[in-house]
């Protein structure tokens, strides 16, 4: 009997880990835009910055950016971070971030929503935030279609 309890023991354990390390890339992707957003809640702009997939990278400078987001969400807001949550991801196929970008194969839209509490007032920002794969790494594209 005791044997038994091992091995049941052992095959959860080991159909846990399986399972962890085997998310789909829907959470993978959910948990690239969570450690985004964390990051920026946490004023580390320069560990965000690093997560922009490289078309974002093109669209801002790191120093203007990390100089940027600083001033106007703490300074203009007047508030010292804020609180986030996100909802379901979506898978989207054929993905551009700009009119006349070249297509993505597959992007995953994860909405945002940032609430902050500041100098004027209590307010909430939603944005559908894009992630994708790059060479095994989680990044972060923002959408600028017109």
């Amino acid at each position: 009997m005791r044997k038994i309890a091992v091995i049941l023991v052992v095959l959860i354990g080991g159909a846990a880990v399986f399972l962890f390390l085997h998310q789909s890339n829907e959470q993978q992707a959910a948990e690239a835009a969570s450690a985004f957003y964390a990051y920026e809640q946490d004023g580390n702009f320069s560990d965000s910055w690093e997560m922009f997939h490289p078309l974002m990278k093109e669209k801002f400078d790191k120093i203007d950016y990390l100089q940027d987001r600083a001033h106007v969400f703490m300074d203009h807001f007047g508030v010292d971070t804020f609180s986030f949550s996100v909802g379901e991801t979506t898978e989207i196929e054929d993905w551009a971030f700009e009119n006349d970008a070249d297509t993505i194969d597959t992007v995953y839209q994860v909405p945002v929503i940032q609430v902050f509490k500041g100098r004027y007032g209590n307010f909430t920002i939603t944005q559908n935030v894009f992630v994708t794969d790059v060479e095994g790494e989680w990044k972060v594209l923002w959408n600028y279609k017109k």
